[in-house]
């Protein structure tokens, strides 16, 4: 009995806690791992990025986040600037997130040997680069470690909009997350 009153307890003080840190007027800055080899697309099998995310709830449940990753992989390096909403779950800690993502994709050097006009071998470096526009849906769990910082594991999809088979990704994040309160007579608010 005493177990059942104790989870009880713990629950209640998980919702608290939950219902305090979505409210208007929060502000919000986390960071996520995406990729090791978690993340799929057609042009990377192994991905490793670093998603940083700033956010503000302008009503209730509702926060408008903007974000900036850089991603690694073997063949290139990407840097994705964004903006978005996300809508957290009182009763449950999950969230819904979606919003539109600049890309800008490079692939490194590229060396090719081409014939002139003259029958002449040439080597010519280039580098292959190309931008890239995405819708990235996400949906994960907010899971507090304290008051204020949460882990946030997500599943998440990123829709190229101009380089569909090869732009597209899915994959799995790790990130934490730290809620600041809206301050109270020149105090923050926890």
């Amino acid at each position: 009995m005493k177990r059942l009153i104790l989870s009880l307890a713990l629950l209640c003080g998980f919702s608290i806690a939950a219902n305090a840190q979505f409210e208007q007027g929060t502000k919000y800055v986390g960071a996520s791992l995406t990729g090791l080899q978690m993340s799929y697309s057609k042009n990377a099998e192994f991905k490793f990025g670093l998603d940083a995310v700033g956010g503000y709830y302008v009503a209730d449940c509702w926060m408008l986040k903007g974000n900036f990753t850089y991603d690694h992989a073997k063949s290139s390096d990407d840097l994705t600037i964004g903006a978005g909403a996300r809508y957290n779950f009182i009763q449950n800690g999950i969230y819904l997130g979606a919003g539109l993502e600049y890309q800008f994709q490079n692939f490194g050097k590229k060396i090719e040997t081409v014939v002139n006009a003259g029958n002449t071998p040439i080597t010519v470096e280039s580098n292959d680069r190309y931008n890239n526009l995405r819708v990235p849906v996400e949906i994960g769990y907010t899971f507090y470690l304290n008051h204020y910082i949460t882990l946030e594991p997500a599943i998440y999809s990123k829709m190229s909009l101009n380089h569909f088979s090869d732009g597209t990704e899915f994959g799995f994040k790790l990130g934490i997350g730290y809620y600041f309160k809206r301050t109270i007579a020149g105090r923050t608010s926890f």
